[in-house]
C-alpha cells in the first residue's frame, strides 16, 4: 500500500487520489450543466457517482496505484 507523508500524518494514496477525482469531477459537472447535457441524463444523481468512480478510476491507473500485471 502507497502511504503519504503529510506533515507527520501518514495518508493512504488513494484517499488523495479521492480528493483529486473528486475537485476533477466538480469541475466536469459544472461544465455539462452549463453546456446542458443534463436534459438527456435521465439520473443526474446516479449519473454523477459514474462519473467520480470513472475519474477516480482513470487517476489511480495514470499514477499507478492499480497494478495490472496478472
Amino acid at each position: 500500500m502507497i502511504e503519504v507523508n503529510f506533515f507527520g500524518v501518514l495518508l493512504p494514496w488513494l484517499l488523495l487520489l479521492a480528493g483529486g477525482a473528486l475537485a476533477c469531477s466538480w469541475a466536469m459537472r459544472r461544465l455539462l450543466a452549463v453546456v446542458g447535457f443534463y436534459r438527456w441524463v435521465w439520473h443526474p444523481a446516479l449519473f454523477d457517482l459514474a462519473l467520480y468512480i470513472l475519474v477516480l478510476y482513470v487517476l489511480a491507473y495514470l499514477t499507478g496505484a492499480i497494478s495490472t500485471s496478472a
